[in-house]
């Protein structure tokens, strides 16, 4: 490894920090969807829940189209430049998150009409700035992983190292929804949300990110060339052939799919709950109004789910002596008897914490996924980050589920589905066939 001994904590909580504004970005994003439904779609009739989904599908649709370029550009010309060039990319898309609040406010008749719903121009400037901001994470992510991953820090081993930086990534997630309540919308009921107050917190977002993006240039990351292939060197093998790789991939597909259907559509079911007149009962006992379509009970939802993630990931980073494929197989149980129940029981808190079960599964995934690998790991890393896309399709299919069936309580049935998926690939599929998947073992056959 090409790295300084006088500081090997450096580099390690330079990417942890970026890692920490992906995931309170991601979620800021995400969160963004409740209060634009109402400031950019009150005239989309029965498509609101469609059209609001979309913002979390094109933020993923930028990991399916540019996280194989993170992993190119890795072998091209180092983590370090890769990791520039996706602050770059996020700096882009705050700029367009605030563009598209200008817009609306400045060009109030420029509507979008598809079928009976009429939407603002604006709010399609707001999905680019979506897919941008996707792009930025996808990028992020497939430098950190495998840097993370592979990175020498002494008294640690890898998912370890991997649980830490996801539970600060967690506290990013956990802080952001009580950012866009609190700071953004100032605190307001649901309906007197304007478009107008997206452009100040968004633009000094952007600021903040640009003095990242400045030090970050500054500082001291080594590279790993142990990860990535030699400059000009052909790689023998399609990463396609080492099976519990591409399992990895399909499963990282229904994780995230599930994480972000929580995490992004747990307020919209709560405010379905309030619209109707509903209480969240809280285990039987306790029950809690959202009245007025209050922003606060669905902010705490979200809050709970992202702290279970940051707690549970807290936790795992402690166990140096359990092997991922048990962690794994034993979470995806305990989240597949949560659902069940909150399911047949309607219950919004328990839905919150699955949180804590969901919170080791990516590390653990793709720690699973990339054992092995060696000089395909920087490639299998961008390859990887494609199956972030599932966080784009499952919450606009519980969308079109939720406008279909006039509720999204049933809808949470196909988080269920992907847990299960998940449980095969702990128990079945991330196990490694060393006579055919070890680089190093056998030349493949092409």
């Amino acid at each position: 490894m090409e790295t300084r001994s006088a500081d090997k904590l450096g580099p390690f909580v330079v990417l942890t920090f970026i890692y920490f504004i992906v995931g309170f970005l991601t979620t800021v994003n995400g969160q963004c969807q409740g209060p634009l439904k109402i400031a950019f779609l009150a005239d989309a009739g029965a498509l609101k829940n469609t059209f609001v989904t979309l913002i979390s599908f094109f933020f993923f649709l930028g990991y399916l189209i540019c996280s194989p370029f993170g992993g190119r550009w890795i072998n091209r010309v180092g983590y370090k430049r890769t990791l520039l060039r996706s602050l770059g990319f996020m700096i882009a898309g705050l700029a367009m998150f605030w563009a598209s609040s200008w817009f609306t406010v400045t060009f109030p008749a420029a509507v979008v009409g598809i079928g009976a719903a009429h939407v603002p121009g604006g709010y399609f400037i707001f999905l680019t700035g979506s897919f941008l901001m996707g792009t930025a994470a996808a990028l992020s992510q497939v430098v950190i992983n495998p840097y993370i991953s592979a990175y020498e820090l002494p008294g640690t081993q890898s998912v370890q190292r991997m649980n830490i930086v996801c539970a600060i990534n967690s506290f990013g997630t956990m802080i952001a929804p009580f950012f866009v309540t609190t700071l953004i919308f100032g605190g307001r009921a649901i309906e007197e949300v304007e478009v107008r107050q997206l452009m100040a917190p968004f633009l000094i977002l952007a600021v903040f990110v640009v003095i990242t993006t400045l030090t970050t240039m500054r500082m001291y990351i080594p590279d790993l060339s142990n990860t990535r292939a030699a400059e000009g060197e052909r790689l023998e093998r399609s990463i396609w052939s080492f099976r519990h790789f591409t399992l990895g991939v399909v499963a990282i597909f229904f994780y995230v799919g599930a994480e972000v259907a929580v995490g992004s559509n747990i307020n919209l079911h709560a405010l379905e709950m309030g619209g109707n007149g509903e209480a969240l009962s809280f285990f039987g006992r306790k029950r809690l109004m959202i009245g007025e379509l209050d922003l606060g009970i669905p902010a705490m939802l979200a809050t709970i789910y992202w702290g279970g993630m940051m707690v549970g990931r807290m936790i795992s980073s402690t166990m140096n002596r359990i092997s991922p494929r048990i962690q794994l197989t034993t979470v995806t149980l305990a989240a597949i008897v949560l659902m069940t129940v909150a399911v047949g029981s309607n219950n919004l808190w328990l839905i919150a914490l699955l949180g804590f079960f969901q919170s080791v599964m990516w590390s653990c995934i793709f720690t699973l996924s990339v054992q092995g690998l060696e000089k395909y790991t920087a490639k299998a890393s961008g390859i990887f980050m494609m199956g972030v896309f599932g966080g784009a399709v499952f919450p606009v299919l519980q969308g079109i589920a939720a406008d279909l069936f006039g509720t999204w309580r049933w809808t949470w049935l196909i988080v269920i589905f992907c847990e299960l998926v998940i449980l095969f690939y702990a128990l079945i599929g991330s196990r490694v066939r060393n006579s055919k998947e070890s680089p190093g073992k056998r030349r493949p056959e092409i």
